[in-house]
């Protein structure tokens, strides 16, 4: 193997720092005395900086066109054909592999600027379906507050209820009240320590007309009403 053609498959590697000390020192023999060459690795060098640190598991799933960006090199390194070219060869391959690199991992690298890293921005908002209706209240004898969400199916309905200020241990129902008076639980949980305060959030159904339904409640499994909200 001629002494150019090492060069050029060091290049990539010195580049990206996974030369042996004595490969590191035979490169920059070779750059000591190239003035073209020299540059060109300042520019990578300068390039490898700019992108930082790039972490392990940006790098696993990178975007469908990443790949194009280390073919087109590959394919200028192949028109190559003078040997004086040879040893660009190794600083084209240093550029792809850093390429490479900022394509898969450019999305991680902007979310890492001047942003505030506490907040993330919200997700689209999504239309609720026809007919769904949302209340929120506070029962003033027992301060249990409730946001109701109800949501119309075929026949039957699906209830969301976050409730909050229930005393811990007791043993809930959500109920769904219909125009006739007919009562059906649409789930049941006991109140633990922490939600006393911080709330639960609760996902249920029932079979009842959608546009049957009158009230939300939660109750315990002795009758106590802790809230009831009119729908």
């Amino acid at each position: 193997m001629s002494a150019e053609v090492e060069h050029s498959q060091l290049i990539g590697a010195y580049v990206l720092n996974t030369l042996e000390p004595a490969e590191r020192n035979e490169v920059d023999a070779h750059v000591a005395a190239c003035d073209t060459c020299r540059a060109e690795l300042a520019e990578l060098e300068a390039l490898k900086e700019a992108l930082g640190e790039v972490p392990p598991e940006a790098l696993m799933h990178g975007p469908p066109d990443a790949d194009l960006v280390l073919q087109r090199t590959l394919r200028q390194i192949r028109a190559e054909e003078s040997s004086g070219a040879r040893w660009q060869r190794g600083l084209m391959i240093g550029a792809a592999a850093l390429a490479l690199i900022a394509a898969v991992s450019g999305g991680v690298l902007l979310g890492r600027g001047t942003g505030d890293p506490g907040v993330t921005a919200p997700p689209a908002a999504q239309s609720a379906p026809a007919g769904t209706r949302v209340r929120s209240g506070v029962d003033p004898a027992t301060n249990v507050r409730m946001t109701a969400t109800v949501t119309p199916a075929a026949g039957w309905v699906r209830v969301n209820a976050a409730v909050a200020g229930i005393p811990p241990g007791e043993d809930c129902r959500l109920i769904v009240v219909s125009a006739d008076g007919d009562r059906q639980i649409a789930g049941g949980w006991i109140v633990s320590e922490a939600a006393e305060t911080g709330g639960t959030n609760l996902d249920g159904s029932a079979s009842v007309d959608p546009a049957q339904v009158t009230a939300i409640e939660v109750v315990n499994t002795a009758g106590r009403t802790f809230i009831s909200l009119p729908i």
